[in-house]
């Protein structure tokens, strides 16, 4: 696998060397339940306390506003669910929760439920670029919303949104503002008392960090209807017995992430944008898609005229290179983007579309030879298109 080029890093990256060492003793030595009064118990809290205070560090929060969770779904249907439900118990007129329609399926399939709860929920448009208009949200909002949710920065497209800008609109209507920024927590700086966030999700294998794990930011005097019960762990917010090793793990990564941000900016920023460059000078009939500007490091996403993505990523697995269409947690429902759908794109758009996400361990050469593949992976798909005239 040494000459495999991996460029799927927006589904999840490798672990981070210093990540697997501190937690190790985690699964060996140290293998107390942080339930237990005994040293091992307490060894373990000790240790999931030094990753809160990491997690919350990266953000700019405090130690005790954050709750760990399974990963970013989790911790999405946390927020959604465990705020809507609160806010209806003390104020039932607040019926309604309004999303973008560009989200993860891990933030609409959770307002999906609430729809079944009795909630309404709204589904923002976006611009051809992904964007949430700020005067759309402003004429959705009413007295009624119990909460906005818009995702920091979109999985598919890498598109970020004016999150600061969006959560004050909400803030002025009266609503709870959440925002998941499972794509962006360790690549771009936050800090959640700027942007003025009541709730925002992070995962911990999307920076280089275990799966299984993730964070729900709660700012501090904030309450939720827990969606989880038992024996009341996480300030009794998500019961089960946490996950020790994956717990450690992920503060580790939000440690380094924290450390290496500027780094990663721009080398990696630096990376896509050769990358782009090069795919638009060497393919014809290609298209950037997302915003050019308001754009996570990590990302880029094209569309190619007159193929189909699927037989695409197929074709450049077969050379040596892993990519996606989109959403990892999607692709197996077989079903089109429903991102690119709600920024207006045609059936050929969508079936044509090609994710290429970055990490630190990509090169530049690594570049080259991708387009290389790429260049020669489309041309052959093309000539057996129904539209080789048009594109050949």
């Amino acid at each position: 696998m040494t000459d495999y080029i991996y460029l799927d890093s927006a589904a999840s990256t490798p672990v981070a060397d210093e990540v697997i060492a501190e937690m190790l003793p985690y699964m060996k030595q140290q293998y107390g339940n942080p339930s237990s009064l005994h040293r091992f118990g307490r060894e373990t809290t000790r240790a999931i306390q030094l990753a809160r205070k990491r997690v919350a560090e990266m953000i700019g929060a405090s130690p005790r506003e954050i709750t760990f969770t399974s990963g970013g779904t989790e911790a999405d249907n946390l927020a959604l669910k465990g705020a809507a439900m609160h806010v209806r118990s003390r104020a039932p007129e607040k019926n309604r929760v309004i999303t973008s329609s560009i989200e993860h399926d891990a933030v609409i399939e959770p307002c999906k439920d609430l729809e079944g709860m009795g909630f309404a929920v709204t589904y923002m448009p976006v611009t051809s670029e992904g964007l949430v208009r700020q005067s759309d949200l402003k004429n959705a909002l009413s007295k009624d919303v119990a909460l906005v949710s818009i995702m920091y920065a979109n999985n598919e497209i890498g598109t970020i949104q004016p999150i600061k800008e969006l959560a004050e609109i909400g803030h002025q209507a009266g609503a709870l503002f959440h925002s998941d920024a499972v794509q962006a927590a360790g690549k771009v700086p936050i800090n959640v008392k700027d942007l003025g966030v009541d709730m925002m999700s992070m995962s911990s294998h999307k920076i280089n960090g275990p799966k299984g794990v993730g964070a729900l930011y709660i700012r501090a005097g904030l309450e939720l209807t827990p969606i989880i019960h038992g024996g009341g762990q996480e300030s009794e917010l998500r019961s089960g017995t946490e996950n020790v090793p994956g717990i450690v793990g992920f503060g580790k990564a939000c440690e380094l992430a924290s450390k290496r941000i500027g780094q990663y900016q721009a080398y990696v920023s630096g990376l896509r944008d050769y990358l782009i460059e090069t795919v638009s000078k060497e393919i014809p009939h290609s298209r950037l898609n997302g915003s050019r500007t308001d754009r996570i490091p990590n990302n880029s996403h094209f569309t190619f005229f007159g193929v189909n993505g699927e037989d695409l990523i197929i074709k450049l697995d077969e050379n040596g290179v892993a990519a996606s269409t989109g959403s990892a947690c999607s692709v197996k429902k077989q079903k089109p983007s429903h991102v690119l759908k709600a920024m207006g794109f045609s059936y050929e758009e969508i079936t044509g579309s090609l994710r290429l996400s970055l990490g630190m361990q990509n090169t530049k050469e690594e570049i080259d030879r991708t387009v290389g593949v790429l260049s020669i992976v489309v041309k052959e798909l093309r000539e057996l298109s129904p539209f080789k005239s048009k594109y050949a």
